[in-house]
């Protein structure tokens, strides 16, 4: 079976926000691109898990403030949903307030990207959440790692990391520290394919969902630089 986002199959992608108007607009810039398919929309958090548990979308682009459930809320069902496991969620806000992106994280989110991302950045961000990478806007990802350096951290047993072989500890420090597949290929002299190959056992060994949980489990790991 091919994956989403393959030639013939569209990445399956569910717009939820409150403003009718924006849902549209998202719907028109997503939908003419021929590898993505919009399959529904949702303007509030409780008609959003509705909506993911009855499409099953790749990928929810998932507004924050919303009237009744938000959309932390409906983050946190939809990835807790043992029936939407393929699910991703990517959230779009307007505003770029420290508690929305560490809620967002703890609710299982893949990004978070503001709204005033250009046409061609959210595109890029869906098709990016969809193949299982984490996405935040730069000055979102900068403020999120300081944040977690400057945090104090209970002492956390090394159990999770003797697990881990010395390369794979490299590549989640990587990761922590917000390079992409590329990027990591480079630095440590491998190539993309061996990456990915380290991070699904990162991924299996961390029991993570995805790429954003393995990012988190860097931070608590003690393996980001500060900035």
């Amino acid at each position: 079976m091919k994956p989403p986002g393959a030639v013939g199959v569209p990445m399956k992608v569910l717009l939820v926000d409150d403003q009718p108007l924006l849902r549209r607009s998202l719907a028109v810039v997503i939908g003419h691109q021929p590898d993505l398919e919009v399959v529904g929309q949702a303007g509030d958090g409780a008609e959003a898990v509705s909506r993911a548990r009855a499409t099953r979308p790749d990928v929810v682009l998932m507004d924050v403030r919303m009237p009744g459930l938000d959309g932390l809320e409906a983050t946190r069902r939809i990835c807790a949903d043992p029936a939407l496991t393929g699910t991703r969620v990517l959230v779009l806000s307007m505003f770029e307030l420290d508690e929305y992106v560490y809620e967002a994280l703890q609710a299982g989110a893949s990004g978070f990207l503001l709204k005033d991302a250009r046409p061609e950045e959210l595109v890029e961000a869906v098709r990016r959440t969809g193949r299982g990478e984490s996405l935040f806007a730069p000055t979102i990802l900068t403020r999120l790692i300081a944040h977690y350096v400057a945090a104090p951290r209970p002492e956390r047993p090394a159990g999770a990391l003797r697990r881990l072989t010395p390369r794979e500890v490299e590549v989640l420090a990587l990761i922590g520290n917000g390079l992409a597949n590329d990027e990591i290929a480079a630095a440590l002299v491998i190539s993309v394919k061996t990456v990915k190959t380290h991070i699904t056992h990162l991924l299996a060994k961390l029991s993570a969902r995805d790429r954003a949980q393995l990012v988190i489990a860097a931070f608590n790991a003690g393996l980001v630089r500060p900035r």
